[in-house]
Order: C-alpha cells, then structure tokens, then sequence
C-alpha cells in the first residue's frame, strides 16, 4: 500500500457503504457511524466532519511531539477547532474542493511562542504535508 518513501507505522482499515448516505466502520470494530450528506438534518455525519476531527487531532499531536522535543510547555487546555468546507471549484462547476481553517488555541502560552509551534507543527504534521499545495488550509492562533 504505502510506497517506498515512508516508513509504515501504522494503518487504518476502514470499509464503507453506501457513500454520504451510508454507513462506515474501522476493521477492528472501535468505530462504526452512519453517514448523512451536510446539511441533510439526517441522523450521521458526513467527511467533511470526519477530516475536521482528523487534521484537529493530528494537529493536536503533532503540537505536543514538537513541545516534547523543544522542551515547551503545552498548556493542558490546548484546542483545536477545525472548519471544513466543501464547494466547487471556482470556474469548474463540476469539480469540487475541500478548504480548512484550524484555529488553535493555547491558553497562557506567549503568543510568539505558540506561533512557532503551530508553524513547526505544520512541518510534521502528516494531514499538514497531505494537504498542503493541494487545498486551501489557514492554521490560526486565536
């Protein structure tokens, strides 16, 4: 699966059904959700959300190995919010894209400081590299 320029340290198994109306699970059982397109006000959620909930977590993560490895303090109430939208691509109406704004937020933290790890983050971060060039992405300290 993976090519040869990583080093696998793990991978996720997922199956899905039904595409934004379905359903979708992991292979060991821990996650099983029902879909819904956005907006529908059908019970699930959508992708959108899901990549929401990903790149905040990652981000989240990648906050505290660069913290751990430059010997910063991260505050306990660190937070990150993800917005994600979906819409056409301007100009190819039948294309569409994604576009993500994070706001991170890290209480008491001096604030150049905490832009330095939020821009050192972003360097290791893997939904970061996967998306960069390729989306638009804002990454905010609020």
């Amino acid at each position: 699966m993976a090519g040869k320029s990583i080093k696998v340290l793990y991978t996720a198994r997922t199956r899905t059904l039904g595409g934004r109306e379905g359903s979708a699970q992991s292979s060991d059982g821990a996650f099983n959700v029902r879909l819904s397109p956005p907006g529908s006000g059908e019970p699930g959620t959508n992708p959108e959300a899901l990549f929401g909930i990903g790149y905040s977590a990652c981000f989240m993560s990648s906050m505290r190995i660069i913290g751990a490895t430059q010997k910063v303090e991260i505050p306990p109430d660190l937070a990150v919010k993800a917005k994600v939208s979906l819409g056409h691509v301007i100009g190819r109406n039948s294309a569409f894209a994604l576009a993500v704004l994070l706001e991170v937020s890290l209480p008491g933290m001096d604030r150049t400081e905490a832009q330095k790890l939020i821009d050192d983050a972003y360097e290791v971060c893997a939904y970061s590299q996967a998306t960069h060039g390729n989306i638009e992405a804002v990454i905010t300290l609020v």
